[in-house]
């Protein structure tokens, strides 16, 4: 992308608390209209991230610039282009999503229109007279994102909006954000530890680990960084041990002798799937639960790190 559509800049930020290095030497950049995860488990350092980004926090090093302005300087203009959404927003518990909304509103001297365009997108209408202490999680999030987009901001910040949440609710939220990108010019960076809510939402995914920056790029050029793209597990009741398939086409191979499952990384399945069911013939091996599939992000975690993001 252009230099020209340079939104936010981040350059060498390091922040500790105590002993702790929050986050330890990051760069990132993000562009206008670009959707950016930053993935990683908890601890990994994307809260304190984002917060330096907000103006919450203050980096012990390095330089942010948003829209080449830094936040010393310019808060009150910065702080009228973002829209910022938390894992959890406490609400007035006696007050009405409308009155709530139009609260928020007035901050911003937003007419009445705006707040129905919001009420429209959050689709809330139905609970515009319930108090917030009666709407669920679900609703709560949508209604903290509703808030959260009032003034039309420029950049969206959202910090694991939907931890806790059930599938459903998850989605819902999800819905606002893809229509919020097909229909606004606005960026938007999304914390998250949920490796299916980044490859759903964003254009480009940062995963970060102890404070790090492991690896970024779209989900494809995340997953082309393995030297496999396709993977094939199966289990052995008897005869675990018997199992020695090797191959040129099997990149990885691993055995977990309490589940009695093998797991081989391979670039094609079409290609090595035959070959590997002839010698189980052949040896008088039975699979069972047979399963091809893709990389995912959350094999790149494990590769990059050793573990799983959610444990």
């Amino acid at each position: 992308m252009a230099e020209k559509n340079l939104i936010i800049k981040a350059s060498n930020i390091y922040k500790s608390f105590k002993q702790v290095k929050a986050v330890n030497g990051v760069n990132l950049e993000i562009h206008s209209g670009e959707f950016l995860a930053l993935l990683g488990p908890n601890g990994a350092g994307k809260t304190t991230m984002i917060e330096m980004i907000e103006g919450i926090q203050k980096p012990d090093s390095g330089e942010i610039l948003i829209k080449n302005k830094k936040w010393d300087n310019h808060s009150h203009e910065l702080q009228k282009i973002l829209g910022i959404s938390f894992q959890e927003t406490r609400f007035i518990d006696k007050v009405t999503v409308w009155e709530t909304l139009k609260l928020f509103a007035s901050f911003y001297n937003l007419p009445n229109s705006r707040i129905e365009e919001i009420i429209d997108l959050i689709d809330l209408r139905e609970k515009l007279k319930s108090y917030t202490e009666n709407l669920s999680g679900g609703q709560r999030q949508r209604l903290a994102l509703g808030v959260a987009l009032l003034n039309k901001p420029e950049i969206l910040l959202l910090d694991e909006p939907t931890t806790g949440l059930d599938p459903t609710a998850r989605r819902e939220i999800w819905s606002i954000l893809h229509k919020l990108k097909s229909e606004e010019n606005t960026s938007m960076i999304l914390t998250t530890h949920y490796m299916e809510e980044a490859e759903q939402l964003c254009d480009r995914i940062v995963i970060m680990d102890s404070g790090k920056i492991l690896t970024q790029g779209t989900l494809d050029e995340l997953l082309s960084h393995s030297k496999s793209s396709e993977i094939i597990e199966f289990e052995l009741n008897t005869d675990f041990e018997k199992f020695n398939f090797e191959s040129k086409e099997i990149f990885e191979q691993t055995k977990n002798d309490k589940t009695k499952k093998v797991t081989l990384f391979v670039k094609s399945i079409v290609d090595i799937l035959p070959k590997i069911l002839n010698y189980l013939k052949e040896n008088n091996l039975t699979a069972k639960n047979l399963i091809c599939r893709r990389l995912t992000l959350d094999d790149l975690f494990i590769s990059l790190t050793g573990r799983r993001l959610i444990d």
